[in-house]
């Protein structure tokens, strides 16, 4: 399987939202995720990660706060609350969910 940004960048511009699914295979999920000026997020029920694909921020997961840029890597843990803030325009990430819900144990 193969998906250039290109073509994720163009499938989430052809339905006008906010993020795209792209791909899934058993509990994999592969979305494109571009927010606009707010990031309202709610917690997910499963395990995610974010790989940064253009843009920079601030990232609020639970207690924590990073600075993110490009190709920067980001681990959620399913329930965890999480939310990009003051990010600039062009900002966009691949999100993968993954595992079972309530989480991975480990």
């Amino acid at each position: 399987m193969h998906i250039s940004l290109e073509t994720a960048q163009s499938r989430l511009s052809g339905t006008g939202g906010l993020f795209e699914s792209l791909f899934e295979h058993g509990s994999l999920r592969v979305e494109i995720y571009k927010p606009v000026k707010e990031d309202h997020q709610k917690p997910h029920d499963r395990d995610e990660v974010y790989i940064i694909i253009s843009g920079q921020g601030r990232f609020i997961n639970g207690d924590q706060e990073v600075l993110f840029g490009p190709h920067d890597f980001l681990f959620v843990p399913a329930g965890q609350e999480h939310r990009f803030m003051d990010f600039t325009d062009d900002f966009s990430t691949w999100v993968i969910f993954y595992g079972p819900v309530g989480g991975e144990k480990g």
